[in-house]
C-alpha cells in the first residue's frame, strides 16, 4: 500500500529505512494512473519488505528536485538510504521486477 508523502522530512525519514520504492507522479499524468496499481501489485506480491511511497511532484516540487526527478512517472528504489534503481517514463513491470530482484535478494534473503 502506497503512503502518500506529505513533506520533505517525511520522505527523508522513509528513505532511511531498509528498502523504499518512491513513485513520483503528477495529477496530469495518465500513464502514472495506469502504472501505479501495477507497481503496487508487483511489490506487494514479490518484494514485501519494500515500503511504497507516493510523491506528487507538482505538490512537493522540493522533494522531486532534491532527487533530480524532472519527469513523470519516475520510480526510485532505495536500499539502506541509497538509491539503487531509477526508472523514468516508459517503465515495464517485468523490467522493474528484474532490476529490483538482485539487490532485494542480497538484502533480505
Amino acid at each position: 500500500m502506497f503512503t502518500e508523502v506529505k513533506s520533505f522530512d517525511e520522505f527523508n525519514q522513509l528513505k532511511e529505512g531498509a528498502a523504499l520504492l518512491a513513485y513520483f507522479s503528477t495529477e496530469a499524468c495518465n500513464v502514472c494512473k495506469v502504472l501505479k496499481p501495477k507497481v503496487e501489485a508487483l511489490v506487494s506480491a514479490e518484494f514485501p519488505n519494500i515500503k511504497l511511497a507516493y510523491v506528487k511532484s507538482d505538490v512537493l516540487p522540493e522533494v522531486a528536485a532534491q532527487n533530480q526527478v524532472f519527469t513523470a512517472p519516475t520510480i526510485l528504489v532505495f536500499f539502506d538510504g541509497r538509491e539503487y534503481i531509477r526508472k523514468s517514463r516508459n517503465i515495464g513491470i517485468s523490467e522493474l521486477h528484474e532490476a529490483i530482484a538482485r539487490p532485494y535478494e542480497m538484502m533480505f534473503e
